[in-house]
């Protein structure tokens, strides 16, 4: 129980009312001080201490604990009833302590005694802020406050009155104590008594319990226990230090409850200089020294771990300072007025220099660990003083040796400074601890993207800077093995530069022209092995790789292994070939051993013909004793040799083919068959085809200047060209503007080698795979406007215009079975080829395919008015419907024309053969009706509706226009017989009769023909029929109308006819005939439809 002041039994051994006497006796002498009093009161209460209520009680507590001296001390803070208790253990409560609460901003601690947190004397007043009637018990008695007694003193005091009605009764509660009686409770020294006000302040003061973290307790190292009561339960937390600190870091640990945390800790300490001190209060001034802690949580290795307290600077109680530094900060900062922020000047300067040394420290005590890179502040702060301690710190870690090696070093050594330390980038572990040794100073693997790293300015070195720094290096074959086998996992583009050691001793710069050594077994087909292989990779200027070297890396980068085909493949051998014929020049027994050292190694390697084509290139004797490229020599007794003409050909010299044998000649470019040369994205200019080569790449094959006859473009290449240049019309003006391109070309080489008598046998072996692509298949060209069209392949244009098909050329022949219409206007191509490769060469298989090449037409009239063709009616018949088809830009008519032939006088009819005639004197046979007054001229037979068409291209006159026709005769009108409409719907319903027809003919004259189809004429009025007047009656509503027009007739056949043709059916006219000879059989006549297509 608290006792208070009314009772007099209560003892006051602290004098509590002499001091509320003299402050009562200052307030009523001067007003102003009341005045001053009450506002300093509220605005700790409410300002810089109304949340600190928790902090302050545990800082007094602290503070009693280091009086005494005897350790760190113990608080109880426990909330019941609305009441918090706070007991801690420490010095009593005397005399000057109870001066100092009733006392604002005068301190009772002095720099005699202990150092203490507290240095304003006024963090008591933070109790205001949850209750009006706070008391503190000690052993040596007690002192209480209560506002309600503080109102009722001041109100006697009348000069007080107005001031205190003005602030609504609120008086300086701390100024006025009370003495009390209490007991702290068993263990404790001391209890501080809250009755809090209201439910607000009980709502503030379990926040802030529930908020206790581990700061508290890393701020107050004079506290060792801090319990927690509430309702809910009890917390408790403890603080234990290792005694013995290593290398400078003290090892905090904090218990809350089961859990437990591992700060490490480093503190620096030292006086004040009084300079720094001279804007600073005299209670300030009066205690000159200076403190700072870094904390940071860590776990059972050692490894950082984010922070779970409050971001903010410690001064060492929280303030409102954003602190973004991984760790929490506990230093003596000078506070301004708010006691929330520091106050700025060269105290808090000096201190911030200080605490960033402390934080190297930090760094430096932790040695080589590489948690510690999260300990690194980025470069922007959260404020003025955050930015401040980054900067101050960035700038010493970089000299701070705290970065870890990349392998175990030995006791002793120290950590890895920033500034000298190197970060490899694109290495792993094994490649780090492998050049670590070498290059002192890198960093482990795998830490590209800390961006601490970046922050402390360490220097980055890409693994391919590394590599080439590896030059001068002299090692062990062995010792280099291993280093391979660490970058085995490196990119590879970081390693182009990697030193190889040789088998001669030597090392080389980058793997790629190196070897590997192979198994014996390998080299079982290199005849003198091993002793003649190393005199060929010597002619061959090769690179072997030390054997204890050898490693797979070597291959991933580029170096071939020494299998025969692996040395093959090198650029060596490649280079020495290109170059063997011009070393023969200069020395031909060095061409011959080359070619000799190049031939074992195609035999080793079992190459086959066309796979290494740029083997052709190799020198090698021919017949006569020179020195020829191998792709310009034939091999005697080959397919090749049987079709080429001896004098124009060149041979492998008979001892080289005895020696080597005709597998390993043909594989080494030697000839035993036609050449097949493939060619990509060819333009196609005429002045820029000389070269086409067999052993280039297929982008690279056409195009420049030739180096012999191997690379030479094959005959007429260019003249092709211009052919097919000609054919695309390049441009109005005849020039070629820009080229068009070939996406491939095929050409066949060496056909101007055979021989006029081998022909057959060529023939037939180009018209096999693989070259039949050469022959049958169109060129498939881009054109400047972006579009394609096909050109004919060069070795087909090449063909078809030389004598290969028994003396003839192609292009003047016709396929045996071809096209009937052709028949007479070529000689047939006895010849077993098949078709599709024969209309390839321009051997005519039909006239379809002839008109369709690009001057088909102007061949096919050239034939057809060639007084050595003969062709017969139908056959003209068919040629002339054909032609009609054709564009007419594309048929350049003819003075000449071949007609049939006008009718024979003696016989009355026309020859069954065709003639030769003026094109001025011919007509084109449009309409059967005229053809009877047409007997004079000579006749273009053709379907009738392509005979305009006709008569266009051949500059020809129709019959329609010469013959006339126009009816002079009058007849009578019948209707036709309802069977024949039935046979003909759609035929005219009537016709007139006449008994001759007489018509103006082509001279003017009148003229008798059997009928007329005057199609312009006005179809009659049905003539009356009383037999059918009835049936007329009923319409048909499916019944076709007729066609418009008027039918003359002067005989049944002439009828039959015409019917027939009004409606476009002339081959209907003998069964309409037939029907108007016997109407019976018109069913007959119907039902035998059902088998027509």
């Amino acid at each position: 129980m608290i006792g208070g002041s009314s009772d007099e039994q209560v003892a006051d051994p602290f004098d509590t009312a002499g001091l509320r006497r003299r402050v009562l006796d200052a307030w009523t002498a001067a007003p102003a001080r009341f005045r001053e009093d009450a506002n300093a009161e509220e605005e700790l209460a409410l300002g810089g201490y109304r949340d600190r209520l928790i902090v302050e009680l545990a800082q007094n507590a602290a503070d009693a604990a280091a009086r005494t001296g005897t350790g760190p001390g113990r608080l109880r803070l426990t909330l019941r009833d609305g009441v918090l208790a706070a007991a801690n253990t420490g010095a009593a409560l005397d005399e000057a302590a109870v001066e100092s609460l009733a006392t604002l901003r005068a301190s009772s601690k002095r720099t005699d005694e202990a150092r203490t947190v507290g240095r304003f004397g006024v963090g008591f007043a933070a109790v205001l802020a949850v209750t009006d009637e706070p008391a503190v018990l000690s052993a040596h008695g007690g002192v209480r406050w209560s506002l309600t007694e503080a109102q009722a003193l001041t109100e006697e005091r009348p000069q007080l009155a107005e001031e205190l009605r003005r602030r609504e009764g609120h008086v300086p509660l701390l100024r006025l104590p009370f003495p009390a009686e209490g007991a702290a409770p068993t263990g404790y020294d001391t209890v501080v008594v809250l009755p809090l006000r209201d439910a607000a302040a009980e709502d503030l003061t379990r926040r802030l319990l529930t908020g206790i973290d581990d700061a508290l307790l890393l701020t107050l190292p004079g506290l060792a226990e801090v319990t927690v009561e509430t309702p809910d339960g009890v917390r408790t937390l403890t603080r234990s230090a290792d005694p013995a600190p290593t290398e400078g870091i003290t090892t905090v640990t904090l218990t809350d409850g089961d859990r437990s945390t591992s700060w490490q800790t480093v503190t620096r300490s030292g006086s004040t200089a009084p300079e720094l001190l001279a804007d600073r209060p005299t209670e300030e001034r009066a205690r000159p020294y200076w403190s700072v802690t870094w904390a940071v949580p860590v776990s059972e290795d050692g490894t950082p771990q984010p922070l779970r307290t409050d971001p903010v600077v410690h001064a060492p109680t929280p303030s409102d300072e954003p602190l973004g530094v991984p760790a929490l900060l506990i230093a003596g900062y000078p506070l301004d007025s708010t006691r929330r922020h520091v106050a700025p000047g060269p105290l808090a300067d000096f201190l911030t220099e200080r605490a960033a040394d402390a934080y190297a420290d930090l760094l430096r005590a932790r040695g080589g660990d590489l948690g510690s890179l999260g300990l690194v502040p980025g470069p922007l702060g959260d404020g003025a003083l955050d930015n401040a301690l980054r900067s101050a710190i960035l700038h010493r870690l970089p000299g701070t040796p705290f970065l870890p090696h990349p392998a175990p070093v030995e006791e002793g050594t120290p950590a890895l400074r920033p500034r000298d330390a190197t970060l490899l980038e694109g290495a792993d572990r094994d490649v780090v601890a492998a050049l670590a040794p070498i290059f002192p100073g890198l960093l482990p693997a795998g830490l590209e993207r800390r961006t601490e790293l970046r922050v402390l300015a360490v220097r980055r070195v890409p693994l391919a800077e590394v590599v080439d720094q590896l030059g001068g290096l002299e090692r062990e074959p062995a010792w280099w093995r291993n280093l391979y086998a660490a970058l085995m996992g490196a990119d590879p583009e970081s390693l182009g530069a990697l030193p190889v050691p040789l088998a001669d001793g030597r090392t080389v710069t980058g793997p790629r022209r190196v070897l590997l050594p192979s198994d014996a077994a390998d080299w079982a087909g290199f005849e003198g092995y091993p002793e003649s292989l190393a005199d060929a990779l010597g002619l061959l200027d090769l690179r072997l790789a030390h054997p204890e070297a050898a490693h797979p890396l070597l291959a991933k980068l580029g170096a071939g292994t020494a299998t025969p085909a692996g040395v093959l493949d090198t650029p060596e051998v490649r280079a020495a070939v290109a170059r063997s014929l011009e070393l023969g020049e200069d020395d031909f027994d060095a061409a011959v051993d080359l070619a000799d050292a190049v031939l074992g190694l195609v035999k080793a390697a079992g190459a086959t013909p066309g796979e290494h084509r740029w083997l052709a290139r190799l020198a090698l004797p021919d017949d006569e004793g020179e020195l020829s490229r191998a792709g310009e020599l034939i091999l005697p007794d080959s397919p090749l040799s049987a079709l080429a003409r001896d004098d124009d050909a060149g041979y492998v010299d008979e001892d080289l083919l005895e020696r080597w044998g005709p597998e390993v000649l043909a594989a080494a470019g030697a000839l035993s068959s036609f050449v097949l040369v493939r060619a990509e994205d060819v333009v196609l200019d005429p002045d820029d085809l000389e070269r086409l080569d067999p052993t280039a790449p297929a982008d690279r094959a056409a195009g420049g200047r030739p180096t012999g006859l191997l690379d030479e473009a094959p005959d007429g290449l260019a003249d092709w060209c211009e052919d097919a240049l000609e054919a695309l019309h390049a441009d109005d003006n005849g020039e070629l503007g820009v080229p068009p391109v070939a996406a491939e070309l095929l050409a066949v080489r060496d056909l101007d080698l055979v021989d006029e008598d081998a022909w057959p046998e060529a023939l037939a072996l180009l018209s096999r795979p693989p070259y039949r692509e050469a022959v049958v298949n169109p060129v498939r060209t881009l054109l400047p406007n972006g579009s394609y069209v096909d050109l004919p392949p060069y070795t087909a244009w090449w063909l078809r215009d030389h004598p290969v098909l028994d003396g003839k050329e192609p292009a003047g022949l016709r396929a045996a079975g071809a096209d009937p219409l052709l028949r007479g206007l070529y000689d047939e191509a006895r010849t077993t080829l098949d078709e599709t490769f024969l209309h390839a060469l321009g051997v005519r298989t039909t006239l379809a395919a002839l008109l369709a090449e690009p001057h088909g037409p102007d061949e096919l009239l050239d034939r057809l008015t060639d007084p050595a063709s003969t062709v017969s009616h139908r056959q003209l018949h068919g040629i002339h419907s054909a032609l009609a088809t054709v564009p007419a830009d594309r048929v350049e008519a003819l003075d000449v024309v071949r007609a049939v032939p006008p009718m024979d006088p003696e016989t009355g009819r026309r020859p069954d053969t065709t003639v030769l005639v003026d094109a001025a004197d011919a007509v084109v046979a449009d309409a059967p009706d005229l053809v009877e007054l047409l007997h004079p001229y000579p006749l273009l037979p053709v379907a009738p509706e392509l005979a305009p068409e006709l008569a266009e291209r051949l500059h020809v006159s129709l019959a329609s226009e010469v013959a006339g026709g126009r009816v002079l005769s009058e007849g009578t009108l019948h209707r036709t017989p309802s069977v024949v409409r039935e046979l003909l719907p759609g035929c005219p319903a009537v016709y007139e009769e006449h008994d001759e027809l007489l018509v103006v003919g082509p001279d003017g004259d009148e003229a008798a023909i059997g009928w007329r189809w005057d199609r312009a004429a006005a179809a009659p009025e049905l003539p009356y029929d009383p037999d059918g007047a009835e049936a007329a009656d009923e319409d048909d509503e499916f019944e076709i109308p007729p066609v418009h027009g008027l039918l003359h007739a002067a005989t049944p056949e002439g009828l039959a006819a015409g019917l027939a043709w009004s409606v476009g059916q002339w081959h209907r006219r003998f069964e309409i005939l037939a029907a108007l000879a016997e109407p019976d059989r018109a069913y007959e006549l119907l039902a035998a439809r059902d088998f027509e297509r």
